[in-house]
């Protein structure tokens, strides 16, 4: 089971720049995508033999999160059920038989970190949420979750110290969420690989000189770590600020 993640940074924009030959190509079972951008009805997506799922921000322009599965889901969620945190069309959750797909865009806490205080509360309610679904199934859950977890998860971790995005608290979080039954699927496999990013800033050639930040996901309940066969950064395909991310799951 081949499962894809991408912040496409506006999925019209991406539309043009070869997205469906992407998608294609990767034949993923189940593709989401976060920070599409769209109010429904803006695009219309010819995707034969997969559902379609999409959760849109109330801002136009803004935020917005999609899933694309070769099955069609038990049960759809949107959101966590949380009013607050269900504004910016941030979560989508799709029941399968055995576990939940959960797609998310996590929030941004932005220059001079004026959301950080936002976000240790969005962090705490997702938790919580994904830890009630396990009561349930085991939970895969994937996105842009904007943090580099450990100092080898960006390029310049001295100079980004309590930036957005390596903060100690959004870090301390990460450290939380994961202790708490869950496993990051990349650092599985490759616990000390460096220089796998996926996320470059636009400014000073950073893609070009793979000065990035690994703040793209895949992350599932520790129960399903038999399951897992390979994790990946795919650096080479271009279109957005971030690339895919991915992970092969064997079914049950």
């Amino acid at each position: 089971m081949k499962l894809v993640s991408w912040n496409v940074n506006g999925l019209r924009a991406v539309m043009g720049k070869g997205f469906m030959d992407i998608f294609r190509a990767f034949d993923a079972d189940i593709f989401c995508l976060q920070e599409t951008k769209l109010q429904k009805g803006q695009i219309e997506m010819d995707l034969p033999g997969y559902y379609q799922y999409w959760n849109y921000a109330k801002k136009k322009g803004y935020s917005g999160t999609a899933v694309f599965s070769k099955k069609e889901a038990l049960s759809v969620q949107y959101g966590i059920g949380v009013e607050e945190h269900d504004q910016e069309g941030r979560v989508i959750n799709l029941e399968f038989d055995d576990f939940y797909f959960v797609t998310v865009y996590t929030p941004n806490a932005q220059r001079e970190l004026t959301r950080l205080s936002y976000r240790m509360e969005w962090e705490d309610a997702f938790l919580q949420y994904l830890k009630k679904l396990e009561t349930h199934k085991p939970v895969v859950f994937a996105g842009d979750l904007n943090v580099a977890h450990r100092p080898i998860d960006l390029k310049n971790p001295v100079s980004n110290k309590n930036n957005a995005g390596f903060t100690q608290e959004e870090r301390g979080k990460m450290d939380v969420l994961l202790s708490s039954g869950f496993t990051d699927t990349f650092r599985y496999f490759y616990p000390d690989l460096e220089g796998a990013y996926s996320w470059w800033s636009y400014m000073f050639h950073a893609r070009e000189k793979n000065a990035g930040w690994r703040i793209d996901y895949f992350i599932v309940s520790n129960s399903l770590q038999p399951r897992l066969r390979d994790a990946a950064i795919h650096s080479d395909v271009f279109g957005s600020d971030h690339c895919p991310v991915s992970l092969i799951m064997a079914e049950n």
